[in-house]
């Protein structure tokens, strides 16, 4: 007794006589009644808006001192008498100095350190196993003079490398204006207790 095979026949022609439209749905929507949204939850977390550029997602603001990139000619310019290099006597009391030490006696980032470190023969920072740069004092006096021929003077690193090849003259001049600026300071703080 086998079931008698029914034949499917299949139309390529108007697709509307193929697939019948659905029954219209007998029930209608649903229309929720409006209602305000329940308030969020309390956090413990501070009521303040966080910002994109906010120091808690781990971003540095726009108007910050930490900012990154370059600094304008005029920041570089306004800052180059803010150097606060310890007198000889304080300086050679320690052998070496980290390259942290070194960046906030210039107020410089360390990336920028490193990269005159690079850039100029005459500093030769040492290095300890781990890779750390350590400068000796000598090393910090040239990079005062470097650090006076890129700022203030506005030499480039091309330039600058070309003008501390020629040695003696370089010395003497920069030796020139270490005492100009002690006199400058003196008279400083002579003109302050007046």
């Amino acid at each position: 007794m086998a079931k008698p095979l029914t034949q499917i026949t299949f139309s390529f022609g108007d697709e509307d006589t193929l697939i019948p439209p659905p029954p219209p749905h007998p029930l209608k929507p649903i229309k929720s009644p409006k209602t305000t949204p329940p308030p969020p939850p309390e956090t413990t977390r501070s009521e303040e808006p966080i910002e994109m550029n906010s120091p808690r997602l781990g971003m540095q603001r726009s108007d910050t001192p930490g900012k990154r990139g370059r600094r304008s000619l005029q920041e570089n310019a306004a800052n180059v008498d803010r150097i606060e290099i310890p007198n000889d006597e304080e300086l050679f009391k320690k052998q070496y100095y980290s390259i942290g030490e070194v960046a906030r006696m210039f107020q410089e980032k360390q990336s920028l350190i490193r990269y005159w470190a690079s850039e100029f023969e005459v500093l030769q920072p040492r290095k300890n196993r781990k890779g750390d740069r350590f400068f000796r004092p000598v090393d910090i006096k040239n990079l005062v003079l470097i650090y006076d021929l890129l700022r203030r003077r506005k030499f480039t690193i091309d330039g600058a490398r070309d003008y501390l090849k020629k040695g003696d003259k370089a010395e003497q001049q920069m030796a020139a204006i270490q005492s100009l600026k002690q006199i400058r300071q003196f008279l400083l703080e002579l003109k302050a207790s007046l």
